[in-house]
């Protein structure tokens, strides 16, 4: 992730998302136990303090208004103390509005015993029973909220909410008026969820609706590319592999992993839902799904480090992926041989190549301009770096002003720029015979007979462009009024 993850983190903040599914009640209850009780060999828990909040399909509701989007939440509550706490919580929630559907079912709720940071209970009270009964009340509360939403969340947490009723015409619904859907499944029949746009199961659940253990990045492919085969109208398969992060397929193209990035993992209570919500939002501020999965990933691996269910900020992202960036940037400095690989793979992928070549001492708006120009040639730019012996014999010992180690970092710190490639040589042609470039860019003060690597290049059909110049800006310019030379 780079710099284009933060823009459209950024996005967020336009986005709407309506979110339907089974909503509950998370209780917490803290304390220490110090003692055994006399009546039975269980410990005695004194409790210190209490703290409810959104779960389920609520959770999803809660990270996307935490993470600076809107949401819409319907499902059902009960006509009791905790369907009034749910709607207590929802009215603290600026960026959720309420559309809960109330009713004599009972809310659900799941109460956590806590003893000294380890969990010791749990206690659930539930009612799983279909909710067809609701399904019509539910269906005119979704129609008349798919207006004001970007993209649609089902989040089925099995509870009866998600009945197949209230699913077929919601998501003929959602898909009538354009509206991408995205299902958060629970039950192993994953074909009660056709005409969703991406559906999300964890390994466990994918696992249990193929057949097929998501283990290795082959048998995940595998298992990704079946779900495809189970859920007609299904365009993507976003199977989250915890530790192993995310494996994504899509009807006609190859299948995606996404790694999860190495971090202490404290809790895994909500990471789904967080997952989701940064999913949904990426896709309602127009980002490709391959993006949007990206998203979701970092989002993901932020949740795991929060004790309880999570709600993961905009800023706790922003800040995961700064430092992503920084880590991204020193591996975007790469000898030739892992360029020529790169290359290979892109070019594999169906992407073109670019390659440009430069001192790039004292990066300004000429060299920014001539890299985004490059950039726009391709999909994928590779930048060779004169190193500094390479400038001293051409320029002379008072060259360059930094060292190759710094315009290196520079250089891959800029979004357009996917790889730098160092050389020792004066000129590039090295490098460019190496990596076959499918468009080779040079500043338009060179002729095209003066471009190392034309002929080469042109050879097998590869295209040269001269990128305009920006006036008056150069190093040397920059150099000489500083010393006055």
């Amino acid at each position: 992730m780079n710099g284009t993850a933060l823009d459209l983190l950024a996005k967020f903040s336009g986005a709407r998302v309506l979110v339907a599914g089974d909503v509950m009640l998370d209780r917490f209850v803290y304390g220490h136990a110090r003692r055994i009780s006399p009546e039975a060999p269980i410990p005695v828990l004194t409790i210190e303090r209490e703290i409810s909040m959104l779960g389920g399909a609520g959770n999803v509701a809660r990270n996307i208004a935490s993470l600076g989007g809107q949401a819409i939440l319907i499902g059902l509550a009960g006509e009791d103390g905790a369907g009034d706490a749910l709607c207590e919580r929802i009215a603290a929630e600026p960026r959720i509005v309420n559309a809960l559907v109330r009713c004599a079912r009972p809310t659900t709720q799941k109460t956590r015993y806590i003893a000294d940071r380890q969990q010791i209970l749990r206690a659930d009270q539930e009612s799983r029973e279909d909710s067809s009964t609701h399904a019509a009340a539910l269906l005119e509360t979704f129609k008349r909220h798919l207006g004001d939403a970007h993209v649609i969340v089902l989040s089925d947490y099995a509870k009866g909410v998600l009945g197949d009723a209230f699913l077929t015409d919601a998501i003929a619904a959602a898909r009538a008026a354009g509206k991408p859907v995205i299902v958060d499944p629970k039950s192993a029949n994953l074909g009660r969820y056709a005409g969703a746009n991406v559906i999300t199961p964890n390994a466990e659940e994918a696992a249990a609706a193929t057949g097929i253990a998501p283990g290795t990045d082959a048998d995940a492919a595998r298992c990704a590319n079946a779900i495809l085969d189970k859920v007609p109208g299904l365009q993507f398969a976003l199977v989250t592999r915890g530790a192993r992060g995310m494996t994504l397929a899509e009807r006609g193209a190859d299948v995606r992993h996404i790694a999860a990035s190495p971090r202490d993992v404290f809790d895994v209570s909500g990471a789904g839902d967080t997952a989701i919500a940064a999913l949904a939002l990426s896709l309602a501020a127009g980002a490709r799904i391959e993006d949007a999965a990206e998203m979701a990933n970092v989002a993901a691996g932020v949740a795991v480090t929060i004790v309880g269910t999570a709600a993961v900020s905009a800023a706790e992202v922003s800040a995961e992926l700064q430092a992503q960036r920084m880590h991204t940037t020193e591996a975007k400095i790469a000898s030739l041989a892992e360029a020529v690989s790169a290359a290979g793979r892109w070019r594999a992928r169906g992407e073109r190549v670019g390659f440009t070549n430069g001192c790039f001492d004292l990066v300004h708006p000429g060299h920014v301009s001539l890299l985004s120009q490059a950039r726009a040639e391709c999909d994928r730019l590779i930048v060779g770096l004169n190193t500094d012996a390479s400038i001293k014999r051409l320029k002379g010992d008072s060259r360059p002003i930094q060292d190759e180690t710094a315009r290196a970092i520079v250089l891959a710190s800029l979004a357009v720029v996917d790889l730098v490639v160092p050389f020792a040589e004066d000129t590039p042609e090295a490098l460019i015979h190496a990596i076959r470039p499918d468009v080779l860019v040079k500043g338009a003060d060179y002729a095209m007979d003066q471009v190392v690597g034309a002929p080469f290049v042109q050879s097998y059909g590869g295209k040269v462009v001269l990128a305009k110049l920006v006036q008056g800006k150069s190093t040397s310019a920059i150099v000489s009024r500083f010393t006055g030379t």
